[in-house]
């Protein structure tokens, strides 16, 4: 089987995830803090959880490709064109109410390629 010059491995069954930078080991990495945010597919989702919230509707938004501060920079852009409060838990970004259309467009305009997702 031929090898094409553009695949690189993601995953080894001896140890786990490579780092996406040097492709060792995510544990073995020598990239440190150089080591860029895990990208996942390059789609961010948007989605609606009211599941342990007293029935309040929570906008969750996942799959930014950033580092904490720039994730706090992104979720306070959104809090203030929703109008809304909101917090960075994580990689997540959880704005107040059923803001979907809102932050869809929003990170649009920031370059983003979103999908909601969930019923």
């Amino acid at each position: 089987m031929a090898k094409h010059s553009d695949s690189r491995g993601v995953y080894r069954t001896d140890g786990g995830r490579l780092c996406p930078q040097c492709q060792r080991l995510v544990v073995a990495c020598v990239c440190g803090a150089d080591r860029p945010a895990a990208t996942g597919d390059g789609v961010v989702r948007i989605r609606r959880e009211t599941k342990g919230r007293g029935g309040k509707a929570v906008t969750v938004i996942d799959g930014i490709p950033a580092d904490p501060a720039q994730l706090k920079s992104v979720c306070k852009q959104l809090k203030q064109r929703c109008g809304v409060g909101g917090a960075v838990k994580g990689v997540q970004l959880e704005i107040q109410g059923d803001q979907r259309a809102t932050c869809q467009t929003a990170l649009e305009d920031m370059g983003y390629v979103v999908k909601q997702s969930g019923g």
